[in-house]
C-alpha cells in the first residue's frame, strides 16, 4: 500500500502534468486568437470582389490580400514552436477552424487569380506548414477539404454578383468549375461527419450557381462564347 507520502507525490505529479498542459492550452489560444484576426482582415479584403464595382477590380483586391499571407506564416511559425512534439492532434481542436478558414481563403483567391483550383501544397506553402503529420505541424487533410467546399458558397454569390455587374460569361465559368468540384469531391469516401455534412450543401452551391446560368440563358444575355478571364 502506497504511503501518504509517496499518495501525495503522486497527485503532487498529476497537478503540475495538468498545470503544464493548461499553460500550453492557454499559449495556443492567444496565438489562434492572432491567426483569426489576420483571417478576418484577409477576407474582409477579398469580401469587397462583391461589391457594386469591385469585379472589375479582382486582382487588386487579391494582390492586397495576398500580401497578409506573410503574417499568417509567421503566426502558424510561432503557432508550431508551441505544440509540443508528437501531439498535434492532442490540440488540434484549438486551431481547425482556423485552419480551415485559412484554406479557404487560400482556395478562393487562388480562384480569383487563376480560376483554378488550389492544391494542397500551394495551399501549405501559403500557410508556411507541413503536408505531412510526419514532419509534425502539418495541414490536416480534412480540413483542407473543409476550407475547399466553402468557396463553392462563395462564388455562389459571386456568380450573383456578377451578373449586377453585367460580367455575363462570369457565372459560366463558376458553374463550371463548381461542377467539376462537386464531381471531384464524388470520388472520395468521405468518412469524416463534418465533412460529409459540407459535403451536402455544395449541391445546393451548385443548384444557385446553375439557376444563374439559366436565367441568363432565357433572358438571352448567355455569352455564345466566354471571353478571356480578365
Amino acid at each position: 500500500m502506497a504511503s501518504d507520502s509517496s499518495m501525495s507525490t503522486i497527485f503532487t505529479d498529476f497537478q503540475k502534468y495538468l498545470d503544464d498542459e493548461q499553460e500550453i492550452r492557454e499559449r495556443i489560444r492567444v496565438l489562434v486568437r492572432d491567426l483569426e484576426q489576420t483571417t478576418r482582415e484577409i477576407h474582409t479584403q477579398l469580401q469587397l470582389v462583391h461589391q457594386q464595382g469591385g469585379i472589375k477590380q479582382v486582382q487588386d483586391h487579391c494582390k492586397k490580400a495576398e500580401a497578409s499571407f506573410a503574417t499568417l506564416r509567421e503566426q502558424y511559425r510561432k503557432l508550431a514552436e508551441v505544440v509540443p512534439s508528437g501531439q498535434y492532434y492532442r490540440f488540434h481542436d484549438h486551431w481547425k477552424f482556423s485552419m480551415q478558414r485559412c484554406c479557404f481563403l487560400s482556395a478562393f483567391i487562388t480562384y480569383l487569380q487563376t480560376e483554378k483550383l488550389v492544391t494542397r501544397e500551394e495551399t501549405a506553402a501559403k500557410l508556411g506548414v507541413e503536408l505531412s503529420r510526419d514532419n509534425g505541424f502539418h495541414m490536416d487533410l480534412d480540413d483542407f477539404l473543409i476550407g475547399v467546399l466553402q468557396v463553392a458558397s462563395e462564388l455562389s454569390r459571386l456568380a450573383v454578383n456578377a451578373v449586377t455587374a453585367s460580367d455575363y460569361s462570369r457565372p459560366l465559368r463558376i458553374a463550371k468549375f463548381v461542377a467539376e468540384l462537386d464531381a471531384g469531391y464524388r470520388l472520395l469516401n468521405l468518412k469524416n461527419d463534418a465533412l460529409r455534412k459540407r459535403f451536402d450543401g455544395l449541391k445546393y452551391d451548385l443548384k444557385k450557381v446553375e439557376e444563374v446560368v439559366y436565367d441568363l440563358t432565357i433572358r438571352g444575355l448567355k455569352p455564345t462564347e466566354d471571353p478571356p478571364k480578365e
